[in-house]
């Protein structure tokens, strides 16, 4: 039995897939949903809370998201990420390099959890070979 490629969204990308802003993300999405696990993070899906609280006279967005929030599944960040954390920042460090604190904190999750990172930032790209990332809104 193979095992099944795990996808992480990043929030942007789940924004992507959520609002049809990238119709190649959306079709992406669908197409792997059967043979792949696509996951979110605990932190993606608190800056998603964020923004519903942030906006809720939007009632028809917040109804997809929720939709969205309900069928996939938000992966708990816990020790084994924090570990991944803490390399990844040391070896961003090291070269001189930084991401944003929860982009790092998302790209650590990817990590811990062997993950492929699913996103649109270019951010992502000097983390190569240490995580893998692909980029499913390439139309946009």
């Amino acid at each position: 039995m193979s095992q099944r490629t795990v996808y992480l969204l990043d929030t942007n990308m789940v924004s992507y897939i959520v609002t049809s802003r990238s119709a190649a993300a959306r079709q992406q999405y669908r197409r792997m949903a059967d043979d792949s696990r696509i996951i979110i993070s605990a932190v993606t899906e608190g800056e998603i809370r964020y923004g519903m609280a942030r906006k809720p006279a939007g009632a028809r967005l917040l109804n997809f998201m929720q939709r969205f929030l309900d069928e996939i599944e938000s992966v708990p960040w816990d020790s084994p990420a924090a570990h991944a954390y803490g390399n990844l920042r040391a070896q961003l460090s090291s070269l001189g390099q930084t991401l944003s604190p929860l982009d790092l904190l998302i790209a650590a999750h990817a990590v811990s959890v062997g993950a492929v990172l699913v996103t649109h930032d270019q951010a992502f790209q000097r983390l190569s070979p240490s995580l893998p990332v692909q980029d499913w809104a390439n139309d946009i």
